[in-house]
């Protein structure tokens, strides 16, 4: 069966940004800027960034557009003979199944929160106490299978329709209508009284907040955010690569991957900071940030209910967009390994998948007595394997199957990266890519133990 390709290069950009761009950028990017002193985080973040991020991206997407392949059959195709490097395209496939196990749970609470406030759920009594409406939300095991549920079906629903007519036609629209809220959002944030000061907090480098967090934290803050930001390691960006064309090199296209996530990082706290100055709350909240400092605010605004939808239905976007692209993944794995069509593919995943989810979205309910991982409950033991281990050893095997001479090779990869016009990866990188890269990579995966 001939492989599908993209209808278009902006098609193949949005829908790799909405892979990367995903509740990290817009939950975690503001409130770990909040709590490591705003401006100079920024800088340290976009630094390492281009040095590791964009780098390993463009070695994702090398091994799926040599391969033409999904991440087992990639190794597999370019891997030298007797080799067992395609053994991390089963892990990758393990990796995409755990993270959707917790990441369809935070994707449900984001469209539970769209339309709490687009039905006026935070008007009257509980316009005063968020944190009760979104305790309450986690203890209810319906609204929180409801909404895994839901997000579940439209993921694999998208997907079963194919590249073009699912997953390119619809993540499009999704990612302009993602793009337009956050521009009107920030601007209206912008209007706050008060908003300057939380600009000036977020944009602004200042090395007293720097010294009071460390510079060294705020390094390691910084690292460890541009390196998941990109969602890296477990193949979910290899198999857009399997779909590309050879006209625009890697690094150029990985570049715009980087500014496009970057971009909406950047404006998600444009609109945080703003609104958390004007109404006097604390923007180093943590992940509270989202379901109960922001609604707090939302509450208080003029249209605020208008808003608070608008910020959910963003919010809901960018999460989708990632769990239609690691969705995405899996079915074309279980296409490409075991022969299955589309449409069987996607069925059965949509059962594994719907199976695997129920445990994390009954984690602060029916289960809520279980912890795994060093006392950690269901969704933050899932996530430790995911982001602390699976997503920077992934990283790794990808950088040393791509530079080393035991792996794919340095020259072919450089070759495959080169194609097209853009920016290229001259000779000495070689050197940088064996020996500095992967150190920096180590230095993560040590930190999140």
């Amino acid at each position: 069966m001939e492989r599908e390709n993209f209808r278009s290069r902006l098609g193949f950009l949005l829908v790799s940004a909405g892979c990367a761009i995903g509740i990290g950028n817009v939950w975690k990017f503001p409130f770990i800027t909040g709590q490591n002193g705003g401006g100079i985080f920024v800088l340290v973040y976009l630094l390492f960034l281009v040095i590791m991020g964009v780098p390993v991206l463009a070695m994702e997407l090398a091994v799926g557009r040599a391969s033409r392949k999904s991440a087992v059959q990639a190794f597999q195709a370019l891997e030298p003979k007797g080799s067992k490097w395609h053994i991390h395209g089963w892990v990758s496939l393990f990796g995409s199944y755990l993270l959707m196990m917790y990441y369809t749970t935070v994707s449900g609470w984001m469209l539970n929160y769209a339309v709490k406030f687009a039905t006026g759920a935070f008007s009257g009594a509980a316009a005063a106490a968020p944190g009760e409406v979104f305790n309450a939300m986690l203890s209810s095991p319906f609204q929180m299978l409801l909404f895994m549920v839901i997000t579940v079906v439209v993921g694999i629903a998208v997907c079963s329709f194919g590249l073009q007519k699912g997953i390119e036609k619809i993540t499009k629209i999704m990612m302009v209508g993602l793009l337009v809220l956050i521009i009107v959002l920030a601007i209206h944030s912008l209007t706050l009284s008060g908003a300057m000061e939380g600009v000036a907090f977020y944009l602004l480098p200042s090395m007293e907040r720097a010294k009071e967090v460390g510079f060294g934290n705020v390094i390691a803050a910084a690292m460890n955010q541009s390196f998941f930001t990109l969602s890296l390691g477990i193949a979910c960006m290899e198999i857009f690569g399997s779909y590309m064309d050879k006209q625009h090199t890697l690094v150029s296209e990985s570049l715009t991957i980087g500014a496009l996530d970057t971009f909406v990082a950047l404006m998600a706290g444009l609109i945080i900071f703003p609104a958390c100055f004007s109404y006097g709350v604390d923007p180093g909240a943590g992940p509270g940030l989202i379901f109960v400092t922001l609604p707090e605010v939302f509450v208080h605004m003029a249209g605020g209910r208008l808003w608070g939808t608008l910020f959910f239905v963003f919010m809901t976007f960018a999460s989708l967009s990632t769990v239609i692209a690691v969705f995405e993944n899996v079915i074309c794995v279980c296409i490409d390994s075991f022969g299955w069509e589309r449409k069987k593919s996607s069925l059965i995943n949509f059962v594994i998948l719907l199976v695997g989810s129920i445990p994390c979205a009954l984690g602060y309910n029916l289960l809520s007595s279980v912890h795994l991982i060093g006392g950690r409950d269901i969704l933050d033991s899932e996530d430790f394997i995911v982001s602390n281990l699976l997503l920077p050893i992934g990283s790794l095997i990808f950088l040393l199957f791509c530079v080393t001479k035991w792996g794919w090779g340095f020259d072919k990869f450089q070759q495959e990266a080169n194609e097209g016009s853009g920016v290229k990866i001259p000779n000495w990188m070689k050197y940088y890519f064996r020996f500095v890269l992967p150190i920096l990579i180590l230095v993560i995966l040590i930190q999140g133990l």
